[in-house]
């Protein structure tokens, strides 16, 4: 039987895909597992017990990851699940920038008294004029889930779309529209783009890169959207460049003290991923993800440890072991099992930075002894036998 434990209300959908051997706890005390959205983690400290955290999301900025990796602790997230979410509110903040769609809704409202609104409106219109984002250029910063929908969305309303992803991953290339433009340098898409959509993780390489730099790089007029995370631009610069008129509008999906009010900034509550659709597909994805990690022990889509994966349990024993990437693991490890007369059917190992992770599995039950000798090896974070 395992345990779980909700921070945030995660949806049925989901949850639904738990099986009988799974129970609903109401403290994270003796959760095998943990189930979050935006609950912020940093300052809990763990239950011994707890094996995995299951983000319904894509970031993860809430969660301790170092913390976690050094317990054994496996954290994943849902890459993808929220993608199309994101992507239609990209478009709809194109569009919002592009005409002054939201000035004419206030007029509208402002001027809901006036008996001869129909035809004042037509005298008012040309104030909120615009242009088409048809035949204009878009660069898409990160060709990940989210950047190839925009970027091939784009292409289907008309724009000359160009990409930048030095990272740029096979599956992403095979689902990327052959009319993209491939940018070899992100310099070169600041210079020649009238939109410019963010799309990259959080880290310390990206923190900031759009910037008083990036942004005089970038033409007059230019709109920046950013639907990512708020510590991707430095928003002073982008303040700046909206008062002198250099950026026309600063689209984003984070209000911040900072931008909140600013004239041509348009911002959204943190809308992204919050459709039904996107929390669904969040949800069953994370739950998918722990039942697949505690019941055969492979990894899928974790972010403080290696994907691995041996498929379906079967009736052999398996062994999961989540420990440094150091040198003479493996050799220990099955020098153990091998004292032990013990037979390995099948083994594997992935790392990932500092940290790695064993599976193996044996034709026979693992005795206490054992498991205490493979606890007890140096650089070893934890030891699990799924039987």
């Amino acid at each position: 039987m395992y345990k779980y434990h909700c921070l945030n209300p995660i949806a049925d959908i989901g949850l639904n895909n738990f099986t009988e051997d799974y129970t609903k706890i109401d403290t994270a005390e003796g959760a095998d597992a943990l189930l979050v959205r935006s609950a912020v983690m940093h300052d809990m400290e763990f239950d011994k017990n707890l094996k995995a955290i299951g983000r319904a999301g894509a970031g993860v900025n809430n969660i301790p990851l170092d913390t976690c990796a050094e317990q054994g602790i496996v954290v994943f997230n849902t890459p993808g699940a929220n993608a199309n979410g994101v992507k239609e509110l990209v478009i709809a903040g194109m569009l919002l920038a592009s005409r002054d769609i939201i000035g004419g809704i206030n007029w509208v409202q402002e001027n809901e008294e006036d008996g001869n609104i129909l035809k004042d409106a037509e005298k008012a219109k040309k104030q909120f004029a615009g242009c088409e984002i048809e035949g204009k250029k878009l660069g898409v910063i990160g060709l990940g889930a989210i950047g190839v929908l925009v970027a091939n969305a784009a292409t289907h309303l008309g724009m000359e779309v160009y990409g930048y992803d030095p990272y740029l991953s096979v599956d992403a290339a095979w689902r990327l529209s052959r009319n993209i433009h491939h940018a070899k340098t992100v310099d070169e898409l600041y210079k020649d783009c009238d939109y410019i959509t963010i799309h990259v993780p959080a880290m310390d390489s990206t923190k900031g890169m759009i910037d008083e730099n990036a942004i005089g790089l970038m033409k007059d007029g230019v709109v920046i959207l950013n639907y990512a995370r708020n510590v991707l631009v430095d928003e002073e610069a982008v303040v700046d460049a909206l008062v002198s008129g250099h950026v026309k509008n600063y689209v984003t999906d984070f209000p911040t003290p900072i931008v909140a009010g600013v004239k041509g900034a348009i911002i959204t509550p943190h809308l992204g991923a919050s459709t039904e659709e996107s929390e669904d597909n969040c949800a069953k994805m994370a739950v998918a993800e722990v039942r697949n990690y505690l019941e055969n022990g492979n990894i899928q889509h974790s972010v403080n440890y290696p994907d691995c994966d041996m498929g379906v349990k079967g009736e052999n024993t398996r062994i999961t072991l989540l420990h440094h990437n150091v040198p003479n693991m493996i050799g220990q490890f099955t020098k153990i099992l091998a004292d032990d007369n013990m037979n390995i059917a099948d083994m594997t190992n992935k790392s990932k930075g500092e940290y790695a992770y064993t599976m193996i599995d044996i034709d026979s039950d693992v005795t206490d002894s054992v498991i205490e000798d493979l606890t007890k090896v140096n650089d070893v974070l934890r030891v699990r036998v799924i039987r």
